[in-house]
């Protein structure tokens, strides 16, 4: 054995490798060359050889000749990076030569990288991407010590004796990475969760085919690199799972109070403290005080109901898709969906064989990618290649994290003077053929439902659906009605459109979204000289990375103001370098004997200008788009406008000219 396993459990006890998932050793490949080339046959290429490299510490393997050239992808990406037929042949037969040699020397473990070999490894694979990505690409890569967010300091090496106390407010994916961080710091902390369990969004939503929307393997935690997704695109109930081990496997459950919601937060000037109030699980109130807060409350938290006469008068069940009654048998019965978004695309296919009639109501149609494999499981390569081949579904997730980290961004930048109505520029233009060309295939036998399916606003002012063809065979099913008039009014009978028609249900669905731009509502956040967070942003919510804002110091957010992505990033990369700068924050103010940090105003007002103004050259911040994106000023306050690497930049370095420092 060429690699011994004592070095990979050295890496994980020692800390070099920040991954919960981390495998000391992997199965031995046993299987005969015909096998193994089927396997390679049916591989991501790029993947697969950069895997192929590392565990042989064969670096030739990734041949200038073979690189990916990753074109950039209007609507789907290209298979292998783009590579031509002939790269492909080349690069098959490398990676089975690789692979036997896995196999015939039984190479079982993989070590870590030096810098200057994952710096080889980022340019072959990136396709010589900008040197600046590098070092943002590099957190992600396990494998190369001390590169990825883990806090490369510790809480009893820079406190001297001092005590400092964080709040956590929220147990979803951002609290737990928040969580995760501060433990490794070693600075004392809290999470306070109003549920009963970890996993935010996961566990709140159990509605009918709730499934993620992004590829799975990029969908995960830096830190926790889990590698054997059973599904492209997994279900709900997958991901739940995997907050519940992350917490477990990460030790995070120990520190969070479950059944305990927080109410208000109220900084005391003097002391330099927050005063925490909650309701425990026995509903007492009680108020702890904590040096900082940290709200991870999430945006996708506050269901939100339309504004309709009569709604409490209907006779039938009403239910939010965010708070699905498990005990209510849909089967047989007359059900409404109000709404086209996300969650109405996972529903109404999966309850529309079940349902005696479904009365589908629309405002505005969704505009969607084509994506066959939507309800696919992992390819058999996949599968057999994550147990067999050390860290390969680790570069897999790295490999989807990349082709990410600016996805489709090129298509929703506005084109100086473009002037063509229904889009920005050229590109948006081609991609609003493309689409209605797709759906007018779809619906070629059912013309009506074509003219209603097709959306009239601008590609890429929206979060695009996935689309594998089972929402328009929805819609084309006789029990299927979709219904665009509007609604004017509820009765105990069922739903009143515009045009004066009852819809008899019994039961009623509200696919219609989230109260998103009211962040931190319902939580009461009291800052100096008394100000109400809620006031001062007088529903405009605005924050310097959406982390810091004026007045309120020592008060962090994770996922906060223009946070958001649209066409390109990740979720968990926006929450993670987050996580990082508040990180960075406690230290700073702790070694610099600090009480807190307060965001100078004028540092944000010249954030938010550039912001907007960025945000204004994007399709979703066309005036004619009306979208949840804006607020009710009409200011997009969800979205970051620029490329990934710029909120990268942005939150490695805590300036303190950007605060006032209170002691």
């Amino acid at each position: 054995m060429t690699h011994s396993t004592t070095e990979a459990v050295q890496a994980r006890e020692q800390g070099v490798v920040d991954d919960l998932y981390w495998r000391e050793e992997y199965e031995p490949i046993t299987e005969d060359d015909a096998f193994l080339r089927r396997i390679v046959a049916g591989s991501d290429l790029p993947a697969l050889l950069v895997a192929l490299a590392a565990v042989t510490r064969d670096f030739s393997l990734l041949r200038d000749d073979i690189r990916p050239p990753q074109p950039l992808s209007d609507i789907a990406g290209f298979p292998h990076g783009g590579m031509s037929p002939e790269q492909q042949s080349e690069a098959r037969e490398l990676a089975f030569e690789a692979l036997r040699r896995v196999r015939d020397e039984r190479l079982t473990t993989v070590e870590t990288l030096t810098e200057a070999q994952a710096e080889d490894i980022l340019t072959w694979i990136t396709n010589e991407a900008n040197p600046e990505y590098h070092p943002m690409l590099m957190h992600d890569m396990a494998l190369v010590e001390g590169k990825g967010g883990k806090p490369q300091w510790n809480f009893d090496d820079v406190a001297v004796g001092r005590e400092f106390n964080v709040a956590v407010i929220g147990s979803g994916v951002s609290g737990m990475a928040a969580a995760y961080r501060l433990k490794q710091a070693g600075v004392p902390y809290t999470v306070f969760e109003k549920g009963h369990t970890v996993g935010g969004t996961w566990w709140k939503n159990t509605y009918p085919g709730v499934r993620l929307d992004t590829p799975n393997y990029a969908y995960s935690f830096s830190f926790a690199q889990r590698d054997d997704w059973p599904q492209q695109f997994s279900q709900g109930s997958e991901i739940f799972e995997y907050t519940c081990q992350v917490a477990r496997r990460g030790g995070l459950e120990e520190n969070i109070e479950f059944n305990t919601e927080v109410t208000s937060a109220v900084y005391d000037e003097s002391a330099g403290l927050w005063n925490v109030d909650i309701i425990d699980g026995s509903g007492r109130p009680l108020s702890r005080q904590f040096n900082a807060v940290i709200s991870a409350v999430g945006q996708l938290d506050r269901p939100k109901y339309p504004d309709v006469e009569g709604r409490e008068s209907f006779a039938g069940v009403q239910m939010h898709s965010a708070e699905w009654d498990s005990s209510v048998d849909v089967a047989g019965k007359r059900v409404a969906v109000i709404g086209t978004g996300a969650s109405a695309y996972q529903i109404v296919p999966a309850i529309v064989d079940q349902v005696s009639a479904l009365t589908i109501f629309q405002r505005s149609s969704p505009w969607m990618l084509p994506t066959q494999g939507y309800y696919e499981d992992m390819p058999e390569s996949v599968q057999w290649l994550v147990g067999k081949l050390p860290h390969y579904g680790q570069w897999l997730r790295f490999w989807q994290h990349w082709l990410g980290v600016e996805g489709r961004q090129h298509t929703t930048i506005a084109e100086p003077g473009w002037d063509k109505p229904g889009s920005v520029s050229a590109v948006n233009e081609r991609v609003r053929r493309s689409l209605t060309e797709l759906l007018a295939t779809q619906y070629a036998d059912r013309p009506d439902l074509l003219a209603k399916v097709t959306p009239n606003y601008l590609v890429g002012g929206k979060r695009m659906l996935r689309d594998n063809g089972v929402w328009s065979e929805s819609l084309k099913k006789p029990q299927t009605t979709l219904v665009t008039e509007g609604l004017a009014r509820m009765v105990p009978e069922g739903i009143i459109t515009g045009d004066g028609v009852l819809h008899e249900v019994d039961i009623i669905v509200y696919a219609t979204g989230f109260h998103a731009s009211e962040f931190l509502e319902p939580l009461k956040i009291t800052g100096r000289r008394n100000m109400d967070l809620h006031e001062y942003w007088g529903g405009d919510a605005k924050a310097f990375a959406g982390i810091t804002v004026p007045n309120f110091p020592n008060l962090f957010i994770v996922t906060g103001p223009n946070t958001g992505h649209v066409v390109n990033g990740s979720l968990y990369s926006m929450i993670e370098y987050g996580v990082e700068y508040i990180l960075e924050s406690i230290r700073l103010i702790i070694e610099n004997d600090l009480k807190a940090l307060d965001l100078k105003q004028d540092v944000l007002d010249g954030y938010v200008e550039k912001l907007d103004a960025a945000n204004a050259t994007k399709a979703w911040g066309h005036p004619t788009v009306k979208t949840w994106y804006k607020n009710k000023f009409g200011r997009v306050s969800q979205i970051w406008p620029y490329p990934v690497v710029e909120f990268w930049k942005i939150t490695r370095n805590v300036n303190l000219d950007h605060y006032n420092k209170l002691s």
